[in-house]
């Protein structure tokens, strides 16, 4: 029982660190083009080579 009092409170202080890290992604635009990189690999470029 008292290993609950450990870990309810590790567990919000675990949950308020994903979803702050969860807003600051959105809020950086890491979601804005979900299929632009994979068109991206189909792309034909050729490299140069100098």
């Amino acid at each position: 029982m008292e290993s609950i009092y450990l870990l309810i409170p590790l567990t919000l202080v675990l949950l308020t660190f994903i979803v702050a890290i969860f807003l600051w992604a959105i809020k950086s635009g890491q979601f804005d083009d979900m299929e632009g990189p994979a068109y991206q690999i189909l792309k034909n470029d050729e490299i140069k080579k100098d």
